[in-house]
């Protein structure tokens, strides 16, 4: 993206730098396409990293590894929480579903802070942990895997962006509650809609009325929508193709977090790793592997 930005910026600057030749204007019909070509390289431009200055949605996964998984989205989290503190950022919880043992199934947060999607973005993947199982008796070593996935913050006034049919949807009612049964809500305010040309699927139970959880809920699938879109639209470009889902599972993984038999943790994209797994995990020191992954 960043390769793409520079690239744009300096036909831009090509293009204005023979405007102020002498001859230029000698030729209206050549300066005319040249002014049309730049307004369109300015607005491609402006329309790169359109939502970075916002909010971040994330949702965590759990992949393979059962109860070591879901208890790797909940270290995942904590890390993610921790990275939010350091920024000064406020994160608010808008659907879990949680195990017995504290675990996450899945989760999904808000990261509200300026630029927390720009800096975030490329969070997206899945993430292996290799360590001792807590959960088995015989203390054998354990992989996990967890999917992130980051999109934008979208509004209601954004859904111009991203229109969806209504003839697309569809919206399931439930009630919301908390773990165990408690603080069951007797109304049905939890919303679920599926988008059922891609079978993607939003949830979210946090606010108080159904109508509030609605629009919550749009504008969720709206950004992933969207972010499907941004990603195969650079794929197309760059001559790639994409799947339409991507395994939780060995061979996937973006980065890795090794406890045992050393301590590791390692971007596979950008070759940035550590020795401190506590700081990243327990403190979310993240700084190094985001200024990287800023370069992809």
């Amino acid at each position: 993206m960043q390769e793409d930005k520079q690239k744009i910026e300096t036909e831009i600057q090509e293009l204005e730098a023979r405007m102020a030749s002498a001859d230029f204007w000698t030729d209206k019909t050549q300066a005319q396409s040249v002014i049309k070509t730049i307004a369109e390289l300015k607005e491609k431009l402006s329309g790169m990293g359109k939502y970075d200055k916002g909010n971040a949605i994330i949702t965590i996964f759990s992949g393979a590894g059962g109860d070591d998984a879901e208890d790797f989205s909940a270290m995942l989290f904590r890390m993610y929480e921790k990275f939010a503190a350091r920024r000064n950022f406020e994160l608010s919880i808008l659907h879990r579903n949680q195990n017995d043992h504290g675990g996450f199934r899945n989760i999904t947060f808000e990261v509200a802070g300026k630029g927390a999607y720009g800096i975030l973005k490329n969070e997206s993947g899945v993430h292996r942990l290799v360590r001792i199982s807590p959960f088995n008796a015989k203390k054998l070593r354990h992989t996990s895997f967890s999917m992130v996935e980051v999109i934008p913050k979208f509004a209601k006034t954004d859904a111009a962006d991203m229109v969806v049919p209504e003839s697309d949807l569809r919206i399931e009612f439930s009630r919301a509650g908390g773990p165990g049964g408690q603080n069951v809500n007797k109304r049905e305010t939890a919303v679920r809609i599926v988008h059922i040309p891609t079978n993607i699927a939003v949830h979210v139970n946090a606010e108080r009325s159904q109508e509030q959880n609605r629009e919550q809920a749009m504008n969720l699938l709206r950004a992933k929508l969207y972010k499907r879109s941004e990603e195969e639209r650079l794929a197309k470009e760059k001559g790639m193709y994409i799947s339409k889902t991507t395994e939780i599972e060995w061979g996937n993984q973006i980065r890795s977090y090794v406890i045992h038999p050393y301590k590791m943790v390692k971007d596979h994209r950008t070759d940035v790793e550590t020795a401190n797994v506590s700081a990243v995990l327990d403190e979310g020191d993240l700084d190094a592997f985001i200024e990287a992954e800023s370069k992809l």
